[in-house]
């Protein structure tokens, strides 16, 4: 039994995800479906990329991950398949491959299918599904389409370093308002080598000097900084809304000084 993951931009109140789940479960009944998330900004794929990043590793292998976020390509565009540390992916060459971060693929293939002589207008429904049980049921993805190389390779945005300081980026505003940035532990250890630090949002207006290993740490309503389970610097304010009141968008940046001596 394979599992096969479904992320897309389609909301639950249409009609959608349940025709991609009727049609998954008519063509490959065994399959079990999870869904990653349906309520990615239309069209975002930098979103998509980061709710599929921060979740495939806790899949088991040979999980099959549709991703139907902006999957309509243009004319004369592909449709993806591929192989990444022993997990499959299915999208449309729109950058998501490469906003997975990690590891280079294994095997990129352009999808054909018999879905590809008329796949309509929701090519998810079509080819994707095609495809996802073919594979589920035992196929090779070298059987499902013809090896590229030429595809789009957008890398996840990363902070920039000078000396004592990392200026890092708002990538994502969770469910409860906190923003989580693309400045991880690993770098903010490396860079900080122990040293005290002042982390400023919003230009100068907050600065947070400690980071907490729990939420519960600081006071309700208190601004705080925390590493949450991707290992990413998240800043969130306690039972509140960070970014709402501190006015964070994806677009907003922060940053770390750390200090000598």
């Amino acid at each position: 039994m394979h599992i096969i993951t479904l992320t897309s931009d389609w909301n639950e109140n249409d009609y959608y995800v349940a025709s991609l789940k009727g049609k998954l479960l008519s063509t490959c009944p065994e399959a079990r479906i999870i869904d990653i998330n349906h309520r990615v900004k239309p069209f975002n794929t930098a979103q998509a990329a980061f709710l599929v990043r921060n979740s495939y590793p806790h899949f088991p292998d040979n999980t099959i991950h549709i991703i139907a976020v902006n999957s309509e390509p243009e004319p004369n565009g592909q449709i993806l398949g591929a192989r990444k540390e022993k997990q499959y992916f299915l999208c449309a060459d729109n950058g998501i491959l490469g906003l997975l971060g990690g590891e280079e693929p294994e095997l990129v293939v352009r999808l054909h299918g018999k879905s590809m002589e008329n796949p309509g207008s929701f090519i998810s429904l079509s080819l994707l599904t095609e495809v996802a049980c073919a594979l589920s049921k035992g196929m090779s993805l070298s059987e499902l389409g013809e090896p590229v190389e030429n595809y789009d390779r957008q890398t996840p945005l990363r902070p920039t370093i000078e000396e004592n300081t990392i200026t890092g980026s708002v990538i994502h505003i969770d469910s409860y308002q906190n923003a989580i940035t693309n400045v991880s532990k690993e770098l903010f250890d490396r860079v900080g080598r122990g040293k005290p630090f002042t982390i400023y949002v919003q230009s100068k207006h907050y600065k947070i000097n400690r980071i907490n290993q729990r939420y519960n740490e600081t006071g309700p309503g208190e601004l705080l900084a925390i590493f949450n389970s991707a290992g990413l610097l998240e800043i969130a304010i306690r039972t509140g809304n960070a970014a709402g009141l501190l006015k964070l968008t994806t677009d907003s940046t922060l940053r770390v000084e750390f200090k000598e001596g």
